[in-house]
């Protein structure tokens, strides 16, 4: 459902499966265990995702909001089928960039600091 692991300063949550009400908020404790008040980068994997229901889009925004207090960036990747139509339709794509793989990302992230 949920593997969360650390490329050099951004955390990266990589989700399996269905998420709706009930794994939404396994995902929610997983992160929160992890990252605790510190992680300012994060990317949400969603490439093994095939069903994300409204809960999953709160577990994103509420993700978005902990990293935006910190001053720190979030980005989705692997975004396919529906939940692109969604996530456009939700206006996300406003607040949180997206790319096609975590590579994408993280390699925009790196070149920023350079």
């Amino acid at each position: 459902m949920v593997n969360c692991r650390y490329c050099d300063d951004v955390y990266v949550v990589e989700l399996k499966g269905d998420i709706d009400h009930h794994s939404s908020e396994i995902i929610k404790r997983e992160i929160y265990m992890n990252t605790g008040k510190y992680v300012k980068k994060m990317i949400i994997d969603l490439s093994n995702v095939e069903f994300m229901d409204s809960s999953g889009i709160g577990m994103i925004l509420g993700r978005y909001r902990e990293i935006e207090e910190r001053e720190g960036k979030i980005a989705l990747t692997g975004i396919k089928g529906n939940m692109e139509r969604i996530f456009n339709m939700s206006g996300l794509y406003k607040i949180i960039k997206k790319f096609d793989t975590v590579d994408d990302a993280l390699t925009e992230w790196r070149s920023c600091n350079e």
